[in-house]
């Protein structure tokens, strides 16, 4: 079997930067055990895998080691080579069919929009392991259906924490989203990080999905609907959000292709 592989990195406008998603427009579908060998093959966060449909594609996402159920930035990918490829129009808008329901990403400049459902946390107790775990204090946390969201006390501390991975592998929940307030000179409204041992990634450089939960996070505590987040991982990622209370989030990032190549062997 020969197939395109492109790999893209998302949330970024240059190479080397944002969350590596690898991106396969298929010609038929394929089984999980393929798609899943693929994916540790690839061994990036996410490999994307995509089959047309009349009015759309159906996309699923694979980490090394499991399926997810919902991934922004191999979303944002798959997008950004629809277009690139041409396999969209630009004018086009690009339906996703998925196991998170319908998502919708549409071109606007160099910007991609994506329209996502809004994850909702909720008040949590935490055990002891978590704030042995992260090794730095907290102010609140929070429980969604992607795992623990943290609150640290400063942008400082999101951006030098060194969790234990093994520790947090034992915890109920195996994955935290961390944030915080920026320092009141910065552009960004917000920085987070996310910890996701339990899906086989110590830290996702730049997560669609967690800002699903941090828009609403941050528009409750802040008060407005629009923000610029910036993931404050080693490569580093911008995400534009929009969420204005309903049950919907609009993400907006940018995307660039890295590398083609072709599978030859199944």
């Amino acid at each position: 079997m020969r197939q395109i592989i492109t790999q893209v990195d998302a949330f970024t406008n240059k190479p080397f930067a944002g969350n590596p998603a690898a991106v396969c427009v298929l010609p038929t579908s394929q089984n999980d055990r393929w798609m899943q060998n693929l994916a540790q093959e690839m061994n990036l966060s996410e490999t994307a895998f995509l089959v047309k449909q009349d009015d759309g594609f159906n996309l699923r996402w694979f980490t090394p080691t499991v399926e997810v159920p919902l991934c922004g930035h191999a979303t944002l990918a798959s997008a950004h080579v629809l277009w690139s490829e041409g396999h969209l129009s630009p004018d086009e808008v690009a339906h996703f069919y998925t196991k998170s329901g319908v998502l919708i990403a549409k071109l606007q400049g160099e910007w991609i929009e994506l329209d996502f459902p809004v994850n909702h946390s909720q008040a949590a107790i935490a055990p002891p392991e978590l704030g042995q775990a992260l090794g730095v204090p907290y102010k609140s946390v929070l429980q969604n259906s992607i795992g623990y969201l943290v609150e640290l006390e400063s942008e400082e501390l999101v951006r030098q924490i060194q969790p234990n991975f093994q520790l947090l592998k034992t915890l109920p929940i195996p994955n935290v989203i961390v944030t915080s307030l920026t320092q009141s000179d910065s552009q960004y409204d917000f920085v987070s990080r996310f910890f996701a041992p339990g899906l086989g990634v110590n830290e996702d450089p730049v997560t669609g999905a967690a800002h699903c939960c941090l828009a609403w996070f941050w528009r409750d505590r802040l008060h407005k609907n629009e923000f610029l987040a910036y993931q404050a991982s080693s490569r580093g990622g911008v995400v534009k959000v929009y969420y204005d209370g309903g049950d919907r989030v609009f993400l907006a990032g940018q995307a660039v292709t890295v590398m083609r190549g072709e599978l030859i062997t199944a």
